[in-house]
């Protein structure tokens, strides 16, 4: 193959390159700049869209990189049957909120908890969602009845995994509530900087016994 540019990615601790033409611009962008696709886009876990940017009069689509990438190799995706290897486990009703952009990984990661005996689970895509519901939950004054524990995805629309973590950790109301990151792109950099933020566990996403394993921890053995 000649000619080109090769754009090289880490995704879920694998190198992937892509073969492209050009590079016609780059451009960095917010989160908060970025808006969840409507129903047109993306409706279900078949849905290859998690992100919309409207830039000089343009909509530029975001792929679910994660989508597709599984879709090319499922070894590179969350393996459910991981779950069985922990054995027999108790159901509980312990209130769990989940952020997480990509709907097929949302829906993953929901289907492998309850697997796993964890059944009072919150979906939310994105930061902003999360913090929203966390909000409505101080208000109404029964936060520890609907959420003892977060995990997020780092990279989403709207209000991103680390800036969630940052405002959960600096409230005196949420403080405590044990945060893990769950997400592709948990590097040694993105590590310290979870660290720093207060996250209490952070793992790759391929790791779903591990997630597991370290929501029991820090929600069953506090």
């Amino acid at each position: 193959m000649q000619g080109g540019l090769f754009i090289v990615t880490n995704f879920n601790k694998l190198d992937i390159a892509f073969h492209v033409e050009q590079v016609v611009g780059i451009h960095r962008v917010s989160w908060k700049d970025i808006i969840k696709p409507n129903a047109t886009i993306s409706t279900t876990e078949e849905g290859i869209s998690t992100g919309i940017i409207k830039k000089n009069d343009k909509l530029i689509i975001i792929l679910d990189f994660e989508k597709i990438v599984t879709d090319i190799n499922p070894e590179t995706g969350l393996k459910i049957n991981e779950i069985d290897e922990l054995g027999n486990r108790e159901r509980n009703d312990i209130p769990i909120l989940i952020a997480e952009d990509s709907v097929l990984l949302n829906k993953l990661i929901v289907d492998s908890l309850k697997k796993a005996g964890y059944t009072n689970l919150t979906r939310t895509e994105n930061g902003e969602e999360a913090w929203n519901f966390i909000c409505e939950c101080k208000e109404h004054g029964d936060l520890e009845t609907h959420v003892q524990c977060v995990i997020t995805d780092i990279e989403m629309p709207l209000m991103d995994g680390h800036r969630l973590t940052k405002l959960i950790k600096d409230d005196e109301e949420t403080k405590d509530i044990p945060v893990v990151i769950f997400s592709s792109l948990v590097n040694d950099e993105m590590r310290r900087k979870g660290e720093a933020l207060g996250a209490n566990a952070q793992l790759s996403k391929p790791e779903i016994g591990n997630l597991v394993r370290e929501i029991d921890k820090l929600v069953l053995d506090r």
